[in-house]
């Protein structure tokens, strides 16, 4: 009888390791919701996958396209234009990044301070939101632009560069 305690007594211990959350060391964050990863990339104006709808259906962002530029032969007009989208994409993106964080830090606090209510939860997350479209707009936009700056056999090199394929290059109706 004492044997069958204890291993029932071990079975509920190692069951109990094993249903430790996924989010155990989370609560360190300073905000909860966002890895030290995600925090870095909104206040370095990366797009963290925000604009993969363009990028991989064929509409490439100027981040790349910089980074490639050489491999894809752009002129030294296109390297230009390129850059610049580029830059105006980091200008638009940092600050909308960091109200971002701002955000996502009272909403944090409202939790935190066991001060959040329906209507402070309701507007915190609608604030959220609205920010979050407003920065994936900021990236996919300038997706659009870069398909503007590249020609067909570019379009199609940089495909092949990122590994999505080598396949016809998108004839893109929609132009700025």
């Amino acid at each position: 009888m004492k044997l069958l305690a204890l291993s029932i007594g071990l079975s509920l211990l190692a069951s109990v390791a094993v249903a430790r959350s996924p989010y155990a060391g989370m609560q360190t964050r300073p905000i909860k919701a966002l890895s030290e990863q995600q925090v870095a990339d909104l206040k370095a104006g990366r797009g963290m996958g925000l604009a993969l709808s363009a990028e991989l259906n064929g509409y490439p962002g100027p981040a790349h396209v910089v980074e490639l530029a050489d491999q894809l032969g752009l002129s030294a007009e296109q390297k230009a234009r390129v850059q610049s989208l580029f830059d105006a994409m980091k200008a638009e993106a940092v600050p909308v990044g960091a109200k971002l964080l701002d955000e996502e830090a009272a909403l944090d606090n409202l939790f935190a301070t066991h001060s959040v209510t329906a209507e402070s939860l309701k507007t915190a997350t609608e604030k959220i939101g609205a920010t979050q479209a407003e920065l994936r707009n900021t990236h996919l936009k300038y997706h659009l632009q870069t398909v503007q700056i590249l020609t067909p056999d570019q379009m199609q090199r940089y495909s092949a560069l990122r590994g999505y394929g080598s396949a016809t290059p998108v004839e893109h109706q929609y132009h700025m």
